[in-house]
Parts: C-alpha cells; structure tokens; sequence
C-alpha cells in the first residue's frame, strides 16, 4: 500500500439529497419533516432569475428561524460565472452565522474555482467570528469538470462529496440522451449470430464512465461520490436499475426526482439488511397502490422490447441488408426511439424544472421498491 494515505472527509449519512427551492417557503417544513440524510436549499437552477433576492431572503429566514430536526443542510449556490454568486455567499453566510453545514458548488470546472470560494468563506467565518467549518459539495457537471476532477477533488480541505450533475455534462459533452440519468436505446451492443441467424441487442449504460471516473478521484482523496437524478420519476423500475448500478460502481448516495412535494403517499421502506445477497431493499407497501399507474408503462416498455426483437428475427442472413447495423429494422429503432423521446418530454422534470425539481434519493414517491439498494428510508 502507497506511503501516501487520504485523510476522509468528515463522515456524515449522504444515502439521500432532498432540494427543496428556496423560491417556495412551502417546501421548507415538508422537508425539515422529512427523513432524508442531506436538505440542500438551492438558489440555483430551481429559482428564476427574477425570484433570485426574494429566493436569497427565504433561504437566510429558513435558516435562522426553522429547525431542522438534526439534519446536515448544504445551500447551492448560483454559478462563480453569474453575478448572483458573490450575494448568495456573502449575504447567507453573514446573516444566518452557524447555521449552514456545506455549501454546494455547480458546474465545478477547475481547482481555481474551489479556491476562489474557499478564499471568500474564510474570510467571512474570521469576521463574523463562526464556529463551524463549512463544508464543499461539487457537483461535476462540465467537460471540464471531468477534465480536472482529480485537482478540483483535491483543492481544498473544504471539500466533503463530489456529485455528477448528468443534465447538464450530457449538455455539455453533446451527448444524446432521452431521459436525464437514464440510458440510450442506442447506445448498446449485438451479440453474434446464433444457429438460426438471430441477433441480441443488448442496451449499454452510457454513464458509466463518467460515474466510474468521479468514484475513484472522490475516493482516492477521501470524498463521498453521488449519483446524480434519474429524469423519469414514473418509471421506478428504471430509477431503480439506475440506483443500484451507482451503488456498485462506488456511489454512497443517488438523486431522485419527483414532481410535486405530497404527491403521492409516503411508502415506509426498511433498509436493506447486511448479507442481502440480491442487494434488494425490503419494502413494506400496498400491493394495489404500489401497482397504480405502472401498469400502462410497463406495457410501453415492453412493445418497445417486442419491436425491437421481432426486427432482429425478421433480419436478413447477411445482417446488414435491411441498411441497419446486424438486420435490425431502422423503421423499428427509429420508433423505439420516438416513443422514448415522447415520454422524455411529457416529464416535468424536463419541461419544467424550475417548478419541479424537488430531488431525494429516498423519497422518490413512486413504486417503494425504487429505493436504492444502498437502503435508503422514505423521505
């Protein structure tokens, strides 16, 4: 083992990451309430440009005056590259002494960034005479972010949790997505040929790169690694499969979200016990409420399955005369590939985020067994 050891980040519980808007006061109790490990009250992307002050002004009141029953609480701060960053350190921090646990950094994209911010927090801890240490979360979200995450990781004695922000890097590397976090119809991989000349695809997980590559700098520095969200909230079959992925790449923690805060019932989930060797979350639910609304997707899911197969048993021998890499019909994927993009848009984690960007890892408020298998409890 290297003479060279990382010292650990303080250790606190980051199974689940509850945003709550500090546009809506509302959202402030339900979430205190709330079970979830981490709250972090974002100034953000969930808060329009003209709501930034008033946004700003809830933040610096929830935190003098709510209590917040024990749990770590992080504030994400607008972009060093916008005009509103500097206010939102400066005015929470001086106003609201003591009362903030981290600090969330987005779009992270060199160690300079971290630095810059950990010169301001400093400074404003000495003169307001502060007795907690604020930590750094940095959300990897950028190219560059990626580029740099080993130097942006090791920046600063601030730093706790690195977090892949999948949005915004797919819109930064351009790459092609259907559903944030999710993955690809066609991004995968075709099996050789059997005895009858059939082929297989197999769809691949497209972020696994960039979740495997922020694991190991987070560890090799001694920082939590945490998944980013899952877009599509009505599919707890898929956030699950996401989750559980990220649990074996490193992660510690996932994002989740939902649409709108008490949408639906809170469903009560135990954690998941040592030895389970399914990794498998045991949950306690109403059979017919956790069935309601899955059934109509579950049904899409698979006639896109069945398009998919009945294209490559129709493929021609040679595998490439119906202009399709091994056979498969193109007319076929392309409507795979529609009816995915269709529902992509129907969320509104994607139309409307700034209304709907309530993020937990925890309370996902579909189907209970979407719980990560890390075992996470209902927020």
């Amino acid at each position: 083992m290297s003479f060279t050891v990382a010292e650990p980040a303080p250790q606190r519980l980051n199974r689940s990451e509850l945003a709550v808007p500090c546009s809506r006061v509302e959202l402030f109790e339900k979430a205190a309430m709330g079970a979830a490990d981490v709250i972090f009250l974002d100034l953000e992307d969930a808060v329009a440009p003209d709501d930034k002050e008033r946004a700003r002004r809830n933040c610096v009141e929830a935190l003098n005056t709510m209590d917040w029953r024990g749990k770590t609480v992080s504030l994400r701060i607008n972009g060093l590259d916008t005009h509103w960053m500097y206010r939102d350190v400066i005015d929470v921090l001086e106003q609201a002494v003591d009362k903030l646990d981290l600090i969330m950094i987005p779009k992270a994209g060199t160690a300079a960034d971290i630095y810059a911010l950990d010169m301001l927090v400093t400074q404003i801890e000495t003169a307001t005479r502060a007795k907690k240490r604020i930590g750094f979360e940095m959300i990897i979200e950028t190219a560059l972010g990626m580029q740099n995450v080993d130097a942006i990781a090791g920046a600063s004695k601030r730093n706790e949790s690195l977090h892949f922000g999948v949005a915004d890097y797919a819109a930064s590397t351009k790459a092609k997505t259907v559903n944030i976090g999710g993955p690809h119809p066609q991004y995968g991989v075709l099996t050789d040929k059997d005895a009858a000349g059939k082929r297989d695809y197999f769809w691949g997980d497209v972020w696994h790169y960039a979740i495997s590559r922020m694991v190991v700098a987070a560890r090799a520095h001694g920082l939590r690694p945490i998944d980013g969200p899952f877009g599509d909230f009505s599919d707890a079959e898929g956030f699950r499969a996401q989750a559980n992925r990220a649990a074996v790449l490193g992660c510690e923690g996932k994002w989740a979200i939902h649409p709108l805060a008490g949408r639906t019932r809170q469903r009560g989930v135990r954690p998941q016990r040592r030895g389970d060797s399914q990794g498998q979350a045991r949950p306690r639910r109403d059979a017919q409420g956790a069935e309601r609304g899955q059934g109509r997707r579950r049904a899409r899911r698979q006639a896109d399955r069945q398009r998919l197969d009945q294209a490559g048993a129709g493929a021609p021998p040679d595998g490439g005369a119906s202009g399709s890499p091994g056979g498969v019909d193109p007319a076929s994927a392309r409507a795979v590939f529609r009816s995915a993009r269709r529902r992509a848009r129907r969320s509104p984690s994607i139309s409307n985020r700034a209304e709907r960007s309530l993020i937990c890892a925890c309370d996902f408020r579909g189907d209970a067994a979407s719980v990560p298998a890390w075992g996470c409890v209902a927020c």
